[in-house]
């Protein structure tokens, strides 16, 4: 099986964002919360609890992104 990109879960404090998804990103969330529960051994229970690890992951990974953002904070230093 393939590795998954996401790890575990982390609860934190949240932030309530009303987001509406298409069906068919929804079924592949669904999906992936299961392919993930699979490779954890624990289920998810919520797919929708993955969405936030997977903005974290995709900022995080985004070099366009992170180029941008240190750019504009060696500017804003001087």
């Amino acid at each position: 099986m393939a590795k998954l990109k996401l790890g575990p879960i982390i609860d934190d404090k949240p932030v309530k964002v009303s987001v509406e998804l298409p069906a068919a990103l929804h079924r592949d969330l669904a999906a992936y919360a299961e392919a993930l529960g699979r490779e954890q051994g624990q289920p998810i229970a919520d797919p929708v609890k993955l969405i936030v690890p997977m903005l974290e992951r995709f900022i995080a990974t985004d070099r366009g992104f992170s180029k941008t953002r240190r750019a504009s904070s060696v500017g804003s230093q001087t």
